[in-house]
């Protein structure tokens, strides 16, 4: 018999938390409750459902590695590195975190439509973002980035310096310092941020509607789809949100399992 583990904790503690764990689970569980399990498979299976889920899936893992190439930087410098205004900086880096997603579309369209600050000089270049599969990809990044900063950045600053500045005073070259001590130690913390921002990308609405429109094939991702389909048909957005949910607590599930020592 395993003894028990002292928590700390007053007994009254467990009651709000008991209710925050219903307030959550609850309306998934009333989801699943109204789905129409004889015709699951049908509703999940038609040609628009299967489209939107294989574009979420292939702009996710394009947003996610952008994530990865942008953000493992950006975290690096934050946390390794002191200037002038870095708190600035930092706030504003993470600030999609609490901007609402249509206000980051709109941010998006007036840096890459037509009319905007770069997309003008794109379009002459030929090459046209918004409202494209492109633009899918951007708004999923802008939104996901400051999960895989804010993950890499904790990490980095719990693990510290001690072992590369050894390898510094061994003579290890900056280069040689981060891929084969730096990153080594942060690879758990790396994985957790990029798989939090897949999971991010895949259920992101807001940004990618105003950015990059509802076209079928193109642009339309599931949550699109979902919101196009409780207009019509509502057993079939009961059914795609309750597969969005299963990859969801999948990906969450992997996240933590990362993090697990």
């Amino acid at each position: 018999m395993r003894p028990k583990v002292y928590s700390g904790l007053p007994r009254w503690v467990f009651l709000p938390a008991a209710v925050g764990a219903v307030f959550v689970l609850l309306p998934l569980g009333a989801m699943a409750a109204k789905v129409q399990w004889s015709q699951f498979f049908t509703l999940i299976t038609s040609d628009s459902s299967i489209a939107a889920l294989k574009l979420s899936l292939q702009t996710s893992t394009a947003s996610t590695v952008l994530c990865v190439v942008l953000g493992v930087p950006m975290a690096m410098v934050l946390a390794r590195t002191t200037f002038p205004g870095q708190r600035i900086v930092r706030s504003l880096m993470l600030l999609p975190l609490v901007l609402p997603p249509v206000v980051g579309g709109i941010a998006l369209l007036y840096t890459f439509g037509r009319r905007g600050l770069l997309g003008h000089s794109l379009e002459v270049l030929g090459i046209q973002i918004a409202f494209s599969t492109t633009a899918v990809v951007l708004a999923q990044a802008f939104v996901a980035l400051p999960f895989l900063v804010v993950a890499l950045e904790g990490t980095l600053r719990t693990v510290g310096q001690r072992y590369e500045i050894v390898a510094a005073t061994l003579g290890g070259r900056p280069t040689t310092v981060l891929l084969r001590v730096t990153l080594p130690l942060v690879l758990p913390g790396l994985l957790s941020g990029a798989v939090l921002s897949f999971a991010r990308s895949l259920g992101e609405f807001g940004a990618t509607l105003t950015f990059a429109g509802s076209l079928q094939g193109v642009t339309r991702t599931l949550p699109l789809e979902i919101y196009l389909q409780r207009e019509s048909d509502a057993d079939a957005a009961v059914a795609l949100s309750l597969v969005l949910v299963v990859i969801a607590v999948l990906v969450v599930g992997l996240a933590q399992g990362r993090r697990s020592p």
